[in-house]
């Protein structure tokens, strides 16, 4: 099998022999950039921004032809005026294998993208008067590894957008508030290559989530938020390459006390949307659930850097739960009930508590401040070493976070409702 041949750098030069055969000269004529092939002018067009290529193509025939050979691997090429637009329609020919590009809105008042299919009617109205322009000429941009859609004026479906790219590798869509598609393995399919998927704040985006099956070889990062998105997040627990798995403000349901020890198994940051039981803002049904679903969330502390800012998820007991009453407030008494729940931690140790979040003191009408309200510390690790470097923090929290049990002394999880009332009228009578 024979090899490939290199590109030349220079055309051979005949040798010219001056002189006697004593002392022969050979010379040789210099190297000039026009010497170097077109495969080698594309190669160094490459160490440039498409901007600075668009420049270099303009010097002569050959240059142009190289820039049209060149991949464009450096800095993405943002569209958010007129003149990029008109710029970006220019490059479609002229630097055709562009890599990365933004596609911004156009700030130009009176400008928009063509509609697409099935635009949302209201808006298409509205913009009737305004100009448009040919979005789907960045079709040309087959050799496309990353795309990003952000406040794009784009009303409708595009389907050219999951048809013309098979090598991209990142795409993100945020704020395109009529943007359509549905995510559907047919769709997906388009793109085999994909690592990242980013989609926030559309809101005529819909699919169910189990859809990403099709990238499960590729995808490292997704990121969806507020968006009509739907599913159970478990079926992306075997995802060989999942990093990062985002999904905020989405109607994705699942239990994180589901995830095994194999799953996610590379997986380094995670957020979960309050659908999920133990996600961010989740309520729970019953006060019992809590202790399990607490050390589930434990445990993935050390397998997951980040889990959506441990101590922010925001957890609490349902107003729908069986197990919730109604707060004791007079004008006596402002004490309410402990039916939230947080990871907090002093020094290593971390341990989850009931606390009171949403009115952090409690105190007469007068409001006198007499404390915080939060029952007694479940820990959940073993105390640190006196001797290591770590106690003295460990120390001081552990001083301060039992400063905050007043009230609610004894109790590791919410009082019931009789003594809940009990508390409250001791209170009252002492007071």
């Amino acid at each position: 099998m024979s090899r490939p041949k290199k590109p030349r750098l220079l055309e051979e030069k005949a040798d010219t022999h001056v002189g006697g055969d004593d002392n022969a000269v050979i010379e040789r004529s210099s190297a000039t950039v026009d010497d170097l092939s077109a495969e080698m002018k594309a190669i160094i067009f490459g160490y440039f921004g498409p901007t600075e290529i668009m420049c270099l193509r303009c010097v002569c025939k050959k240059w142009r032809e190289a820039a049209k050979k060149t991949i464009v691997p450096q800095a993405p090429f943002s569209v958010s005026t007129i003149d990029t637009y008109n710029a970006m329609r220019v490059m479609t020919r002229a630097i055709p294998n562009l890599q990365r590009l933004s596609i911004l809105y156009l700030e130009n008042f009176g400008n928009i993208f063509d509609d697409g299919e099935d635009p949302n009617i209201r808006e298409a109205y509205k913009t009737a008067s305004y100009t448009s322009h040919d979005i789907q000429i960045i079709s040309r941009f087959s050799k496309l590894r990353s795309l990003d859609l952000f406040q794009a004026s784009m009303n409708g479906r595009y389907p050219f957008l999951f048809t013309s790219f098979p090598l991209l590798q990142k795409l993100g869509i945020g704020l395109c508030d009529y943007l359509k598609f549905d995510l559907a393995m047919s769709m997906l399919a388009g793109f085999p290559l994909l690592k990242e998927l980013e989609i926030t704040h559309s809101p005529f985006i819909t699919g169910k989530i189990n859809s990403l099956r099709v990238l499960k070889d590729t995808l490292e990062k997704v990121h969806i938020e507020s968006c009509l998105v739907r599913g159970n997040f478990m079926v992306l627990a075997d995802f060989p390459h999942m990093r990062e798995l985002h999904l905020i403000d989405v109607a994705v349901t699942g239990d994180v006390r589901d995830i095994g020890e194999n799953d996610f198994p590379h997986l380094e940051q995670l957020s979960l949307p309050k659908g999920v039981v133990g996600g961010t803002d989740h309520k729970f049904l019953r006060i019992s659930d809590v202790p399990e679903v607490m050390q589930a969330i434990y445990r993935l502390k050390d397998r997951v850097l980040s889990y959506y800012e441990w101590d922010s998820l925001w957890l609490s007991l349902s107003d729908q739960s069986p197990d919730w009453y109604d707060d004791c407030i007079s004008s006596e008494l402002q004490l309410h009930p402990p039916f939230s729940v947080e990871l907090v931690q002093a020094g290593a140790r971390h341990a989850p508590w009931m606390e009171m979040v949403w009115t952090s003191y409690t105190g007469t009408i007068s409001h006198s401040c007499v404390g915080t309200a939060s029952c007694e510390i479940n820990w959940l690790d073993p105390e640190p070493d006196r001797e290591s470097s770590d106690y003295e923090n460990y120390e001081q929290k552990l001083h301060q976070l039992e400063q905050e049990v007043n009230f609610y002394r004894g109790y590791l999880q919410p009082p019931t409702e009789e003594e809940y009332y009990r508390i409250c009228r001791g209170f009252i009578d002492r007071s």
